[in-house]
């Protein structure tokens, strides 16, 4: 089974785990709009049913899987046909990329990062919201991934992972702050905003930036 199979099919069933899980979902909009960009084109990349996108305000979204881009489609997001390793956007034509949960499906993470770090303009930056392999949730969705069908061929990785991936493409970090910070057994009971860090959360968002072109030093 491909990673993008399950959201061809059954995306329904995943489209509908936000409204089961609506506390969870709104601490993870507050986590994601307070390091977001306010202004300047932003593309959220593997945008899905288009839960974050259309509340975010972000305009349009990459996704390779056809069946769950309808959903992204109904709720407004200009859907762009393409997957994270190969973005079909213009060299330098974003100020700000958004990836919510994708890095755990994606196939080439080195490749992912090179993408996003080619379409950025220079002092643009990546909205990065993952799920820790080695948070309380990481651990819980690792051991149960077999009976999932979204997760199964999710590959989860450590925060020091990620930063150095990112790092190796020239995205710096800038601030990184945290939800989830309880067990999923209560996680859904009330809303948590955002905190600090990223040492505790089952819900990391990172926002690493590109630097600025330099000016060419006077004669």
């Amino acid at each position: 089974m491909s990673k993008t199979e399950p959201f061809e099919k059954d995306y329904d069933a995943y489209d509908a785990w936000f409204d089961e899980n609506r506390n969870i979902y709104e601490s993870e909009i507050l986590a994601v709009r307070s390091l977001l960009p306010r202004s300047g084109r932003v593309v959220e990349i593997g945008v899905g049913s288009g839960r974050f996108a259309s509340r975010l305000g972000i305009p349009e979204g990459v996704e390779p899987a056809v069946g769950i881009s309808t959903l992204a489609a109904a709720r407004g997001v200009r859907i762009l046909r393409g997957c994270a390793e190969c973005l079909p956007l213009g060299n330098e034509t974003c100020d700000a990329l958004l990836y919510v949960t994708t890095l755990c499906f994606v196939d080439d993470v080195d490749l992912t990062f090179a993408e996003a770090f080619r379409v950025l303009a220079p002092g643009g930056c990546v909205v990065l919201a993952f799920i820790p392999k080695d948070s309380r949730f990481g651990t819980l969705y690792d051991r149960l991934k077999q009976g999932n069908a979204f997760y199964r061929e999710a590959t989860f990785y450590a925060t020091k992972e990620v930063l150095a991936a990112l790092e190796k493409v020239g995205l710096r970090l800038v601030e990184a702050v945290q939800t989830l910070t309880g067990p999923p057994e209560t996680a859904n009971e009330s809303i948590e905003p955002p905190s600090p860090g990223l040492d505790r959360g089952s819900f990391v968002v990172l926002r690493a930036g590109k630097a600025e072109k330099r000016s060419a030093p006077a004669r």
